[in-house]
């Protein structure tokens, strides 16, 4: 006769120390929890639920410009630094942490339109319509600290005068060059007083640059005439140019992808693109109503951000359709800048309103100190969420977001918009003969033509 005892020794049990964790032994065995995906179903649906009621992301407001803030740039050496540039000549260094003004660098007679700091974080390139470059020696980490930051304001190290007025300025990823967009693409050295080189595609106004993260010498810009281009630095010409149906107001590279990039677009979509094949975008984004006016990457590269003409800031996976999450307030006017800071936690808009606002990139996420098993069992929640998202009342918790009225009548509008194109273009197939009318998809739809 066999029998099935237990046996367990108190070895195994006893703590050796009082501050020890109690050891406890788990079977995983299906068949004694019958209940298991029931209770992990009201966990996930309690996760999304809690996950909506301590959503609050707006971390603050900083003030202190008195006209529109027009960019910004990030400081790669210094991680709580922002700098931001208005439509009154006005240029300011932030600390974040207690967000307040650190340093002005007066000396802009009219708009900041572009902004950025050099590789190693020393030297910050401010241009605007007054058809000058201005650099500007950026303050050390220990300057930031200091009380008395805010009186000090700084004089520019070099100012360079040029013939038409500047839309935006970049810094190569690695390097000394920098680049000026305005009536033609200027690269810039630090130490020479006119360009090293220019190039021009064309009459129309270059709004925006974008050095590659990856490849130092590539560069991408945005024109008024709908186009977008690829530069090579180690070419005499440009290399590729493609012309869409409306026009790009902005572009950011994916920095862990350096082949790919987006493009804020004004018909209230973002359209990610393969440089090596321009003809069809990789990705449609969209849920904005309105023009989409600057568009910056996460550090990470699984998602950016957005901010529009409509009044709000969304941020999107780097391949996903709609939107993660949408902000909005009521005093926010138009977004003209959005930025991530450097360790992807937070996000920063400049709008119209003079003001510069602070978000959690994660917007229930727990500001400061979190222990190890509040950690875990924060993991184990996500996980749950992730593992029963597709079930309907889950993905009803999860999608639910307020929208102010006007973007949710916009919203609607476009949407009939849309499906009476969609009727439309069925009756139109329909009534032709077979094969003369080509089904264009939405992302080959908004590329007119490529050049190289």
């Amino acid at each position: 006769m066999r029998l099935k005892v237990i046996s367990r020794s108190t070895d195994e049990f006893t703590r050796e120390r009082s501050q020890d964790l109690q050891r406890v032994f788990r079977n995983f065995d299906p068949n004694l929890r019958p209940q298991e995906k029931a209770v992990e179903y009201v966990r996930a649906l309690n996760a999304a639920k809690l996950e909506k009621i301590f959503a609050r992301p707006f971390v603050g407001a900083m003030d202190g410009h008195i006209d529109a803030v027009s960019c910004m740039a990030k400081n790669p050496n210094q991680l709580k630094g922002i700098f931001s540039g208005s439509m009154d000549g006005d240029v300011r260094l932030w600390d974040l942490a207690t967000r307040r003004t650190v340093r002005q660098f007066p000396g802009h007679q009219g708009a900041v339109r572009g902004l950025t700091v050099s590789t190693d974080g020393r030297i910050l390139v401010s241009c605007g319509t007054d058809c000058t470059v201005r650099l500007w020696k950026v303050p050390v980490a220990t300057l930031m600290e200091s009380d008395d930051g805010s009186d000090h304001s700084s004089q520019p190290l070099a100012v360079h005068v040029w013939k038409n007025a500047f839309w935006g300025v970049d810094h190569q990823w690695d390097g000394d060059l920098f680049a000026t967009a305005g009536a033609q693409v200027d690269i810039w050295n630090h130490n020479r007083s006119q360009p090293v080189n220019s190039f021009a595609w064309g009459n129309d106004t270059v709004t925006s640059v974008r050095f590659n993260p990856g490849e130092p010498n590539l560069l991408a810009t945005s024109a008024s005439d709908r186009s977008i281009s690829i530069y090579d630095l180690r070419l005499s010409t440009p290399a590729r140019k493609v012309i869409m149906r409306t026009k790009t107001n902005a572009i950011a590279w994916n920095p862990m992808e350096p082949m790919n990039f987006t493009a804020a677009n004004d018909d209230g979509k973002c359209y990610s693109y393969d440089v090596r094949k321009l003809n069809e975008a990789k990705c449609v984004h969209k849920d904005h109503v309105s023009s989409v006016m600057d568009i910056d990457y996460s550090p990470t590269g699984r998602e950016f951000v957005t901010g529009s003409y409509d009044r709000s800031v969304r941020i999107f996976q780097y391949n996903g359709g709609h939107s993660r999450e949408m902000y909005h307030t009521k005093r926010m006017q138009r977004v003209f800048c959005v930025k991530f800071s450097c360790d992807a936690s937070y996000i920063i808009s400049g709008s119209d309103d003079t003001n510069l606002r602070l978000w959690k990139a994660k917007a229930s996420e727990q500001l400061g100190v979190i222990l190890p098993r509040e950690r875990k069992k924060l993991e184990y929640l996500e996980a749950v969420k992730n593992r029963y998202k597709h079930l309907a009342e889950v993905k009803r918790i999860v999608r639910h977001r307020h929208l102010p009225k006007p973007i949710y009548k916009a919203t609607k509008q476009m949407r009939e918009m849309t499906e009476s194109e969609r009727r439309k273009e069925e009756k139109r197939r329909a009534h032709s003969a077979p094969g003369s009318i080509q089904n264009k998809t939405l992302r080959m739809q908004r590329v007119l033509t490529e050049v190289e």
